[in-house]
C-alpha cells in the first residue's frame, strides 16, 4: 500500500489523564513482504510535542512472536516486549504492546508506549498511526 508512493505519517496519542500529543513524519513507506516489511520513516516534525520515538525504528523489518526479524542477537523483541513492531533491539515505541492503563513501574517496556512522551513505564490510553499520500 505504501511502497509505490511516499506517504506522510501522523501518530496520535492520548494518556489516561486526557492529555493528547502527536508526531508528524513527512516520509513513510513500508517495503513488501519479500523485504520483511522494512520501515522507512523520516522528516520528523515536533509540532505536536510528542518527541521522535519512531526514528530509532527506521530501516527495521517487522517482527512478531513467530517471525523474529529484529537485529537483537540475545532475544526476540516481540516476545520479550509482548508486541509486534519494527523492533531495533528493542524499542522506543511499542504501539502493539499490552494495554496496561497508565503508569506502572513494575512492568518494564511491555505497554503501549512512546518513549519521548511518557517513557517505558507508562502505557498509553490510545495510539493511532494515520497515513496519507505525500504532496
Amino acid at each position: 500500500m505504501t511502497r509505490l508512493q511516499n506517504h506522510e505519517l501522523m501518530v496520535d496519542m492520548e494518556d489516561f489523564e486526557g492529555n493528547k500529543k502527536f508526531a508528524l513524519y513527512s516520509s513513510f513507506r513500508v517495503d513488501a513482504e519479500f523485504d520483511g516489511y522494512m520501515l522507512h520513516v523520516s522528516g520528523f516534525n515536533n509540532v505536536g510535542g510528542a518527541g521522535d520515538s519512531l526514528a530509532f525504528h527506521n530501516g527495521q523489518k517487522f517482527s512478531t512472536f513467530d517471525k523474529d526479524q529484529d537485529p537483537s542477537s540475545s532475544s526476540n523483541c516481540a516476545k520479550s516486549h509482548l508486541g509486534a513492531f519494527w523492533y531495533n533491539g528493542c524499542h522506543q515505541t511499542n504501539p502493539n504492546g499490552v494495554y496496561l492503563w497508565g503508569a506502572d513501574d513494575t512492568l518494564y517496556a511491555i505497554g503501549v508506549e512512546w518513549l519521548y512522551w511518557k517513557g517505558n513505564y507508562y502505557s498509553l490510553k490510545s495510539i493511532s498511526m494515520k497515513i496519507r499520500p505525500a504532496n
